[in-house]
C-alpha cells in the first residue's frame, strides 16, 4: 500500500481497494502502515484507505489485524479512522497445551513424529515463553512452527551423526527441540 516515492503511496492503495471491491481487503500488521505523524507516505495510505472505505463502504470490507497495543496506535493516525472499525475483536493468547497440540499438528503435517517425551518438556518450554517471553510472540502459533523448524534441523543434523542403522529420520526427539 505504501510507495518508495513521493505520489506512488496513494496509487498503490486505490489499486489494492480496487481489488477488493466486491470483497475483502485484509492488512496483516497494518500498524506498519503508520510510523508516526512524520510518515507522510503512511499517513497518505491510510487518508487513501479511510476515503476509499467511505467511497466504497457499500461494496468493500477491509479487515485490520495486528498486535492490540500497536493497533491502538494506528487507530489514531486519521481522525476518521476508528469510526471506520466500529468492531474490534480481539483473540486470546493460546495456552501452553493448545501450543503443544498446534505443534503436534505441524509436525504431523510435515510428515513427522513427535515423540512422547517431547509433550512435558514442550509444555513446560512454553509457560517459561508466556511468563518470561516477548508478549507480542507469545501465545501465538507462530512461536510452535518455529520451534518446529528448529527441531526439525536438528533432527536432520542428529542423524547425519547417526549410524545408519539407528537413524530414524521422522522422528522428532525432545533433544531436537533443545531440551
Amino acid at each position: 500500500l505504501v510507495g518508495q516515492y513521493v505520489g506512488h503511496t496513494a496509487p498503490l492503495t486505490q489499486k489494492a481497494i480496487q481489488a477488493a471491491l466486491g470483497g475483502v481487503l485484509f492488512i496483516d500488521e497494518a500498524y506498519s502502515l503508520y510510523r508516526g505523524k512524520d510518515d507522510s507516505f503512511g499517513l497518505e495510505a491510510i487518508d487513501t484507505l479511510v476515503k476509499g472505505m467511505e467511497d466504497h463502504r457499500d461494496d468493500l470490507v477491509v479487515i485490520l489485524a495486528g498486535y492490540s497495543r500497536e493497533m491502538e496506535e494506528f487507530l489514531t493516525a486519521n481522525s476518521g479512522l476508528r469510526s471506520r472499525f466500529p468492531n474490534i475483536i480481539e483473540f486470546p493468547d493460546y495456552t501452553a497445551g493448545e501450543l503443544v497440540e498446534i505443534t503436534k499438528s505441524i509436525v504431523a503435517s510435515k510428515g513427522y513424529r513427535l515423540a512422547p517425551a517431547c509433550e512435558i518438556p514442550l509444555l513446560a518450554y512454553y509457560q517459561r515463553q508466556q511468563q518470561e517471553g516477548d508478549p507480542r510472540t507469545n501465545g501465538n502459533g507462530r512461536m510452535a512452527r518455529n520451534k518446529v523448524e528448529e527441531a526439525v534441523i536438528a533432527c536432520s543434523r542428529r542423524n547425519v551423526r547417526t549410524p545408519e542403522a539407528q537413524r530414524d529420520l521422522e522422528l522428532l526427539l525432545p533433544e531436537d527441540f533443545g531440551f
